[in-house]
C-alpha cells in the first residue's frame, strides 16, 4: 500500500491572502486525516509565504496520522524540528526565494553536510528523506548518508507523461529498483495529479508514499475534498 501524504501549502497561501484565518490549516488538516489522508505534509519557508513555522507547531497538535516536514536544513529549520520532532523529515535544497522545488540534492558533493543533518534528525526519532532526482549515482550515494529514505523528485516525470509515458518513467524505475537493491526507503513527489499518478505507482517497485499538494488542492475546487482525497487513495491500489 502506498501512502498518500497532503500537502497543504496551497492552503496556507488562500488563508495568507487575506490576512485573516481563513480557510483554517489546522481544520483542513483535521479533515484531510478524516477523508482519508495517511500523513500531512508541509514545506515552511523562510519568508513563510505559506505554511508558517507556527502552523507546523500547531499542526503537530493535532495531525495524528504522520506529519512530514519538508525543507531545507538551515539552523531555523532544524531548530523547528527539534521542537516539533515530526515523524518524518523531508530535506529539500531549495533556495530562498525558490517558488517551488526544483531539484534534488547532490549527495556526492554534499554527502558530509548531509551526513551530519541525517544523524542530528535520526538521533531525535524522526525518518530522514532526501529528495533526489532519478540519478543511480544520486542513489547510491545517498545509503552513505543514512537516510532512511530517499524521495524522488517527479517535475520531469510529469512533464514527459502526455507524450511517451514509457519513456517518462524508466529512469524512476531505475532508481526505484535500486533503492529497493541498496535498502533505501522510497517516496515521491512533485506535480503528480489524477491522470499521471497510477501509472508511476504500477512501476516504481517498493514506493512507500506520496506527497501531493497543488494539483490535489486544484480538483478539490472541482471535486470537493473529501472526495478529492478518496479519488487519489484509489489511483494508488
Amino acid at each position: 500500500m502506498t501512502k498518500l501524504s497532503v500537502n497543504i501549502n496551497k492552503i496556507a497561501t488562500l488563508r495568507n491572502a487575506r490576512g485573516h484565518n481563513r480557510p483554517d490549516v489546522l481544520q483542513v488538516a483535521r479533515d484531510c486525516e478524516r477523508f482519508g489522508a495517511q500523513g500531512i505534509t508541509v514545506h515552511p519557508r523562510p519568508d513563510e509565504r505559506h505554511i508558517r513555522y507556527q502552523d507546523v507547531r500547531d499542526l503537530r497538535q493535532i495531525v495524528t496520522t504522520e506529519l512530514n516536514v519538508e525543507g531545507n536544513p538551515t539552523p531555523d529549520f532544524i531548530d523547528l524540528v527539534r521542537e516539533v520532532k515530526p515523524e518524518q523529515v523531508t530535506l529539500v535544497p531549495d533556495a530562498p526565494d525558490a517558488i517551488t522545488s526544483n531539484a534534488g540534492w547532490d549527495t556526492i558533493t554534499h554527502q558530509i553536510y548531509l551526513i551530519g543533518v541525517v544523524t542530528e534528525l535520526k538521533s531525535i526519532g524522526c525518518r530522514v528523506s532526501i529528495f533526489l532526482d532519478p540519478d543511480p549515482a544520486m542513489v547510491k550515494a545517498a545509503v552513505a548518508t543514512g537516510t532512511d529514505r530517499i524521495e524522488l523528485y517527479t517535475e520531469d516525470y510529469a512533464r514527459q507523461y502526455p507524450q511517451d509515458p514509457a519513456a517518462a518513467i524508466a529512469p524512476y524505475t531505475v532508481a526505484a529498483t535500486l533503492a529497493q537493491q541498496l535498502g533505501l526507503g522510497l517516496n515521491a513527489g512533485h506535480d503528480l495529479d489524477l491522470e499521471n499518478l497510477a501509472y508511476l505507482k504500477q512501476n516504481l517497485p517498493g514506493l512507500a508514499e506520496v506527497s501531493i499538494g497543488h494539483a490535489l488542492v486544484c480538483d478539490a475546487l472541482y471535486y470537493g475534498l473529501e472526495n478529492t482525497i478518496q479519488l487519489y487513495r484509489r489511483q494508488l491500489v
